[in-house]
């Protein structure tokens, strides 16, 4: 019979996954990936376990849950807005391996784990175990502690919250990347007009400093003052900031920018942006600017 460890490692992308699309933290990912492990390991009649996908899915639901409810605290208290850390990968080039698109397809976009904020701990945890992972209710329910009516009323409540929250994403990456060049040329030119055309009237932008870096403290909503954000920010490429380069970047599998530069002191810059684009254009534009969020890049 396979090992545990060798059993448990070909879970561990999975688990993964699962952690970060609750957590939007790949580095608490997989500190409850690694606590799941420590369960599995130290588990009473371990070698009876007949689903262990399941058995280790639903013990790491169990896991984030703790650390959602722990989180809605400290979040209370975070400086601005709060985004989640981003996944960044170059462009593919060429003809990509089978396994990397579906590991692309496979990855959960800026904007819904921005919704999924707005969801308490035990929505999360139902909404992204059943609709994203396929669970069972009768599980989800044993994960948190509640009835089989109650778990799926939780998980119904996710979906039309994420439904009818935020920023509207449909677009392919094709598209994306096309509106995103657009709307970069546009801003380079200093081409206010063609940056308000390119976004969505009630078009927001949101910016993660975690107190860390100077961002706005508040969502800019409307076409036209995100426009003028852009503008003034990317239009002039910041003159206190040296040899600042843009990138065209996936970002958690959609079209974004990896923006990089140095401070006069030397100290590095760097942000993520990040984009919803509906119906061809730009509905939400996200900018992660915490460096303890962009450390592991």
């Amino acid at each position: 019979m396979t090992d545990p460890a060798t059993r448990f490692e070909a879970e561990r992308a999975h688990l993964t996954t699962v952690a970060y699309r609750m957590l939007g933290s790949r580095a608490e990912a997989e500190d409850a990936v690694q606590e799941a492990w420590l369960r599995y390991a130290g588990a009473a009649g371990r070698d009876d376990i007949r689903d262990l996908r399941g058995w280790l899915t639903t013990t790491t639901g169990r896991l984030c849950l703790d650390v959602l409810r722990s989180a809605r605290v400290r979040r209370e208290a975070y400086v601005g807005p709060w985004l989640p850390e981003p996944i960044v990968e170059r462009l593919p080039t060429g003809d990509t391996d089978p396994a990397e698109r579906a590991a692309r397809t496979d990855q959960i976009g800026i904007a819904l784990l921005v919704v999924m904020e707005r969801l308490t701990p035990e929505q999360r945890v139902a909404f992204v175990l059943h609709d994203m992972f396929a669970v069972p209710f009768d599980e989800i329910a044993g994960t948190l502690g509640v009835s089989l009516t109650a778990a799926r009323q939780l998980a119904s409540r996710a979906r039309r919250a994420v439904t009818d929250g935020g920023p509207k994403h449909t677009a392919g990456l094709a598209e994306q990347r096309r509106v995103v060049a657009a709307f970069l040329a546009a801003a380079e030119r200093g081409d206010l007009p063609g940056l308000i055309a390119a976004l969505d009237p009630d078009g927001v932008a949101i910016s993660d400093g975690g107190g860390h870096v100077t961002a706005s403290r508040h969502p800019v909503l409307g076409a036209e003052k995100v426009a003028r954000l852009v503008a003034g920010l990317w239009g002039r490429r910041d003159t206190r900031l040296d040899g600042l380069r843009m990138e065209p970047v996936l970002v958690n599998g959609d079209a974004g920018l990896l923006i990089e530069g140095a401070w006069p002191d030397g100290r590095p810059y760097r942000q993520v942006a990040s984009f919803a684009v509906t119906e061809g254009r730009i509905t939400g534009l996200f900018s992660q600017l915490n460096p303890e969020k962009l450390a592991r890049l």
